[in-house]
């Protein structure tokens, strides 16, 4: 019988992609534009955590935001409103991640120009956005308490490339069973050299940290 033709598309889409990242990459820092790629769980307080950040952030920074999805255009629509910075909607259709070359469309449709931050809100999922480079200068991600604190133990891919896990809905701490520091010795177990920041979207709690964590980090883009 004869063999069966194998076909390895995974690793190739991957290593295009990872060209794709890395020159977007290198685009975006000679125009010193930092892009900043936030991921998380659906309904873990990416949104409410833009605004609070934003809004401390924006007399220093130029920002603009991309909102990813899979359809509607109502976290696009809120972030412009409550900051009044650009916001802009990106569509997956269906798929579950952004790459380089749709976060490269998205910017096409920004003007960089006078741009010193764009924000990547990602389309929430603890898997797929964690697998392709977007071309991003830093990975962020937000783990919020409701989901317990083992997910550094089932999402280790996740955990692993973020540059910082900010760790969402502190003000809930007292109603669920969530260890904050059994939290960090996983993350670290995963990626020593990840900053986690607890925060509360809700109250503002830690956001300045967050937020001052995120100047810096432009800053030195820019160097």
């Amino acid at each position: 019988m004869e063999a069966v033709k194998v076909i390895e598309i995974k690793k190739s889409v991957f290593a295009e992609n990872e060209q794709d990242a890395n020159q977007l990459r290198k685009e975006l820092k000679g125009k010193g534009v930092f892009l900043l790629n936030l991921m998380s769980s659906p309904g873990s307080g990416k949104t409410t955590t833009l605004i609070q950040t934003i809004n401390r952030l924006k007399e220093h920074l130029n920002i603009a935001v991309m909102e990813a999805d899979i359809d509607s255009d109502v976290d696009a629509i809120r972030i412009k409103e409550a900051t009044g910075i650009p916001s802009i909607q990106l569509h997956t259709g269906g798929m579950c991640h952004l790459d380089a070359e749709m976060t490269r469309q998205g910017l096409d449709n920004l003007e960089l120009q006078n741009i010193d931050l764009v924000i990547l809100e990602n389309v929430g999922n603890l898997v797929c956005p964690a697998e392709f480079d977007t071309g991003a200068a830093c990975n962020a991600m937000l783990l919020s308490v409701p989901e317990g604190h083992d997910k550094p133990l089932k999402y280790p891919l996740m955990f692993s490339i973020c540059d910082v896990v900010v760790v969402n809905k502190m003000d809930v701490l007292p109603y669920f069973d969530f260890d904050l520091e059994q939290c960090k010795e996983w993350i670290h177990m995963r990626n020593p050299k990840a900053e986690v920041i607890p925060i509360s979207a809700k109250t503002g709690e830690g956001v300045d940290a967050f937020a001052a964590w995120l100047l810096q980090k432009v800053n030195n883009w820019k160097l």
